[in-house]
């Protein structure tokens, strides 16, 4: 039976306070405790951070655990481990010895494993008469067993803080999509605003959230993103509020303008231009074109147009108008088919179309056939510009080109 007592490590390694503390609290172990030492890898396998070991550490560890001959670790079989380290090797699948060693050590310090080594350094064990071991050399896990409530408590508080951090990731996920969409609505129903300046500190809240976030990082990002949802609901509400009042009032005017027999409107005859068809001039005149985004959420959503304006940079919408028509030559759009295009949904809106499609690169197979699709389909009211500019603006944010 293994007897506890002090034991130092072989040749030049040096003893330290902390290996001492290990060998004592080793000594505490009650004889009847066991533990199945896979369950308490795998608590080991989730605490690995809080306890400061690495996966190939671990990788290590559990090719020491493989060499106990028992399911549960317990004082009854002993608690050393010895095989050498070509054997280690095979079973940390060709590990070189240079890395084996320093993991080692690594367990050692992390208080995992504890050195026990032989006079001479080697690794083995000595067997009594009756065949059982009467001592062993090599690495003792018993720090294992008399850290086994530890490493489940820190097992535990670990699967904690990830499921918190997922749900901060999902809140945070949620928020970026809501916030955008709202602003996307804003522009396009036209809500009084700075929306430009709104979008900016949209998208500084996202590109402020790092390639790894921890739940310290995400929470402030969070309370900003949710009070900026919050501010553009309002703006929102108060829209929808004021537009519902003046349906009210003209529900109201027409009942009264209707029981005028004598009403102007009903009395003088219509004026229509045939099939319905109006000119750019009268669309513009009677809102009836697109709303143009803000240049800067344009420009943030397709920063690849950028490199075809004048000097190789759009400052303007006459720099972007430009940019478009060179890029428009070469994607083989058609004169006509981008003439179209600004007839219906105006210069600004078609170019802003072009920088959407050479972002989206070789996704499209042609392009003047997708853009005529487009300009058919806004003159039915079947497209928006929006869901394409902000798709295209989600994509190009910081958080979303990882990891997640």
């Amino acid at each position: 039976m293994q007897t506890h007592g002090v034991t130092t490590p072989f040749g030049r390694r040096p003893m330290t306070l902390a290996m001492l503390a290990s060998q004592f609290k080793t000594a505490e172990i009650e004889p009847e405790i066991s533990v199945d030492k896979w369950k308490l890898f795998r608590f080991l396998c989730e605490a690995r951070e809080r306890i400061g070991v690495s996966d190939r550490a671990l990788a290590v560890l559990n090719a020491l655990l493989s060499f106990y001959p028992k399911p549960e670790l317990s004082e009854e079989h002993g608690l050393v481990v010895f095989p050498s380290n070509a054997q280690l090797s095979l079973r940390t699948h060709g590990m070189a010895p240079t890395t084996l060693r320093r993991h080692l050590a690594t367990l050692v310090d992390a208080g995992l494993i504890i050195r026990n080594d032989s006079p001479n350094g080697k690794r083995y064990a000595r067997k009594g008469r009756g065949g059982a071991i009467e001592q062993a050399f090599g690495f003792s896990v018993a720090p294992l067993v008399a850290r086994a409530s530890e490493i489940t408590a820190l097992a535990a508080e670990a699967e904690a803080d990830r499921q918190e951090l997922r749900v901060v990731r999902e809140r945070l996920s949620l928020c970026r999509r809501d916030v955008a969409k709202l602003i996307e609505t804003a522009i396009e129903e036209g809500a009084p605003g700075d929306w430009t300046a709104v979008f900016e500190s949209y998208h500084a809240l996202c590109s402020s959230i790092p390639r790894h976030p921890t739940i310290v990082d995400m929470a402030p990002i969070l309370d900003e993103l949710e009070l900026l949802r919050e501010e553009i609901v309002n703006r929102l509400e108060i829209l929808v509020n004021a537009r519902n009042m003046g349906v009210n009032d003209r529900h109201i005017g027409g009942h009264i303008q209707n029981s005028n027999p004598e009403s102007i409107s009903d009395l003088e005859p219509a004026f229509e231009t045939k099939q319905g068809a109006k000119s750019e001039r009268e669309r513009r005149h009677h809102g009836d074109l697109p709303k143009n985004f803000p240049l800067g959420m344009v420009l943030q959503a397709c920063p690849q147009i950028a490199d075809y304006g004048p000097g190789g940079s759009v400052s303007s919408w006459r720099d972007l108008m430009t940019a478009a028509v060179v890029v428009r030559s070469m994607l083989g759009v058609s004169p006509s088919a981008y003439e179209q295009a600004c007839e219906i949904l105006g210069p600004e809106n078609a170019a802003t179309i072009v920088a959407c499609i050479l972002e989206r690169g070789g996704h499209i197979n042609s392009a003047g056939g997708y853009l005529r699709d487009l300009a058919r389909r806004a003159e039915k009211g079947e497209f928006s510009l929006g869901p394409m500019l902000m798709a295209l603006m989600r994509a190009n944010a910081p958080g979303e080109r990882k990891a997640g």
